[in-house]
């Protein structure tokens, strides 16, 4: 573990302040970090992006395995302090948001609460062979539910789409200072083809989030409201069926007979 006064003393002498809006939590279990890199699987070549690598409990761990290093972090202080203490590492500061950062294999973070959806689309858009994140444990039930649990979303099929994901361990909030109010889960991604046929991703996706904004609604309801059902609704699957109910290759199948003609 690191201490709390050893944590603060470091967060003081760089002039970093914890903000809770933006959901920052510092993980103190070393733990918990060398399981993290171990799930990660580092390779001889893999290159490794760390982002938000605050004060470096995950980068310490990461250099002990490999020098292909990439960190990006928006903090200053936190830039400093890793520039200080790992000069042998490429350290960017940026917001990972709004950054293409370069090339790399395999991906990590402990993921601030309040970016947790946009990064893990932003990370989805790109080209990766694994990731290992951790976020809130909500999220990432939300992220892993198959259809008909209660947890099943917009989320869940958008993820399943782009990759598999594998919940790996539950992370108690007693390991990170300031405490959160809720624990953490470690998940792996393992980007992949969708394991089903699809005539028009981008209509796919539509579907998706214009069904899942109304998910207690028949399917047939919400299509005739958002003018997207044709006249012929002879060959139409599922149009009694509620989208919470539906896996996502059944999500698709109706994407693509809607888009048949």
């Amino acid at each position: 573990m690191i201490s709390i006064g050893e944590l603060r003393s470091l967060l003081e002498r760089y002039g970093v302040r914890p903000s809770k809006s933006r959901g920052q939590n510092y993980l103190i279990d070393r733990r918990v970090a060398e399981r993290e890199v171990e799930y990660l699987g580092i390779g001889d070549n893999d290159r490794v992006l760390e982002v938000g690598p605050g004060f470096g409990i995950l980068t310490a761990a990461l250099l002990e395995r490999t020098s292909h290093v990439t960190a990006v972090e928006i903090e200053e202080g936190a830039v400093r302090y890793l520039r200080d203490s790992f000069p042998q590492m490429d350290v960017i500061q940026a917001d990972f948001l709004e950054t293409d950062p370069p090339e790399f294999d395999l991906f990590i973070s402990n993921v601030p609460y309040s970016i947790s959806s946009p990064l893990l689309f932003h990370l989805l858009d790109m080209k990766f062979k694994r990731a290992v994140i951790m976020v809130q444990k909500e999220f990432a039930e939300r992220m892993a539910a198959p259809a008909g649990d209660d947890e099943y979303s917009r989320l869940s099929v958008n993820v399943f789409y782009r990759a598999e994901c594998k919940l790996l361990e539950n992370v108690p909030r007693s390991r990170f200072w300031p405490e959160p109010e809720v624990d953490s889960t470690v998940l792996l991604l393992t980007p992949r083809p969708a394991p089903f046929p699809l005539r028009d991703e981008k209509h796919f996706l539509k579907l998706v989030d214009v069904l899942f904004q109304q998910r207690r609604k028949k399917i047939g309801t919400v299509l005739k409201q958002k003018r997207m059902l044709p006249e012929d609704r002879t060959t139409i699957p599922y149009l009694d069926e509620r989208v919470e109910r539906l896996t996502p290759a059944q999500i698709a199948e109706l994407s693509d007979a809607l888009t048949a003609r």
